[in-house]
């Protein structure tokens, strides 16, 4: 069945409109309380949001339909989603409510939910609650709940974190970015709190700035900031901070790829880092790089590639029991501690390893070669399916062929605009913008261009 609301991360759209207009978000709170009541005899939601200026009108459109559906909720304020996720399993919530739209523009806001587990809902789950929404919404009501928040909550999140970390920061000076977003207040108590000397940037949202020119999408202003302060680490966080893109002490970032290296060799060393059959196992995505791919192979360890998306690297972590997975972008789920990538939780775990081994963040990324790689999107007029056109299969054989097992091609629709994505990796970047560029004229050629 074709879905209306949901997408890879819940319901997202420009605030305001529908899927995020008032009536509708409305009709998720009173369809979500409806799916409580049937698992609670007396369920309670707690509710949170990232820094947009939508953030509190739409928590109060979810509270009041959950009151219609006579379920209680609870604000946790400005929290990240992975706090969300945090206090939804380890409290007695029967689900979570995220108000935020991860990496995108003010203007946009989401709502994902989260159940007892910790985990976003399942697809058949959300097509249940997508059909009560539609026929709910009918109705048209839109009553707000008024909401006050609890600053309990977010303590306990920052309690939840500091217990993942038993070392000390102390004498460590770090820099955080935290994209006029979620993590703009946790981020830099957290790192105090462990001891740690902490400089901010992007810490002062205005309900317009979040990921504007900043955070974990725009690091360059962090890595001169690292390189001037002479700072031991930074770290940047999107919008939610699910995402977490560090700098080194020398300026050197390292993305969702290098850090997958790091904490996979570190676990693998204590033991601890697992995969069916005994092998052990990293999970990223097709775009991650193939220089991951090979790192992880000298240290006898297999990546297994998810589509683009955590929700489908988490499907792929539970299907082969393994505990590390993720994507280039920064998002790391660390399934020994957090059911969901936590922008924190990462820049903790990390801090772990340079204190455990006593080495900075550049040197632990050694052995990472990363290659060359271009990506090109070509907007076309209609989405057929690609294995179905001859001539386009046929210029990706012959550009596997000329890179010969040292690169990689991958060609895919977008799943939200009518794109086609075209990434290739390889030698050198002449090549590979030579490649992608053969390919995507075939394919505008084949599927025409708007």
């Amino acid at each position: 069945m074709a879905r209306q609301l949901f997408g890879t991360d819940g319901i997202r759209g420009v605030a305001g409109e529908y899927p995020l207009d008032a009536a509708t978000v409305y009709a998720v709170g009173a369809a979500l309380g409806g799916w409580c009541k049937a698992h609670s005899p007396t369920p309670q939601v707690v509710i949170g949001m990232d820094t947009r200026e939508s953030g509190p009108w739409i928590a109060e459109q979810v509270a009041g339909g959950l009151a219609r559906a006579g379920v209680a909720s609870r604000l946790a304020g400005r929290i990240t989603t992975p706090g969300i996720a945090c206090l939804t399993r380890n409290d007695t919530f029967v689900a979570g409510v995220m108000i935020s739209a991860s990496h995108n523009p003010y203007r946009d806001n989401g709502i994902k939910i989260f159940d007892h587990t910790g985990f976003k809902l399942p697809d058949l789950t959300e097509l249940e609650l997508e059909a009560e929404i539609l026929s709910l919404r009918e109705v048209g009501d839109s009553t707000p709940q008024p909401l006050t928040v609890d600053p309990l909550l977010d303590e306990r999140y920052l309690d939840f974190l500091a217990s993942a970390f038993d070392a000390s920061l102390t004498g460590l000076r770090l820099v955080v970015d935290c994209g006029h977003g979620a993590a703009y207040q946790l981020a830099p108590a957290l790192l105090r709190r462990l001891g740690a000397t902490v400089d901010t940037l992007g810490c002062e949202p205005n309900g317009r700035n979040i990921n504007l020119d900043c955070g974990a999408l725009h690091v360059d202003r962090l890595a001169s900031r690292v390189v001037e302060l002479q700072a031991d680490a930074g770290f940047a966080f999107d919008g939610d901070a699910d995402r977490c893109i560090s700098v080194a002490a020398n300026g050197d970032i390292v993305d969702g790829d290098a850090t997958l290296l790091v904490m996979a060799r570190h676990l693998l060393r204590k033991g601890r880092l697992r995969g069916k059959g005994g092998v052990p196992v990293v999970v990223a995505t097709v775009m991650s790089n193939l220089g991951l791919e090979k790192a992880l192979q000298a240290e006898g360890i297999r990546l297994l590639r998810a589509p683009v998306g955590d929700k489908y690297v988490l499907e792929e972590m539970q299907r082969t029991g393994a505990n590390l997975g993720g994507e280039q972008s920064g998002h790391v789920i660390l399934l020994d501690h957090a059911t969901t990538g936590d922008g924190l939780l990462t820049a903790l775990r990390l801090l772990a390893v340079m204190v455990e081994t006593g080495r900075p963040l550049h040197e632990l990324t050694q052995g990472f070669e990363v290659y060359p790689q271009t990506l090109v999107n070509v907007r076309v007029r209609e989405r057929k399916p690609l294995d179905m056109l001859q001539e386009v299969q046929q210029a990706i054989r012959d550009v596997e062929g000329e890179l010969a097992g040292n690169g990689r091609v991958l060609v895919r629709f977008s799943g939200t605009e009518p794109l086609v994505r075209v990434m290739v990796e390889g030698p050198t970047f002449a090549q590979v913008e030579t490649y992608a560029g053969q390919i995507a004229g075939v394919i505008r050629s084949s599927l025409g261009v708007v």
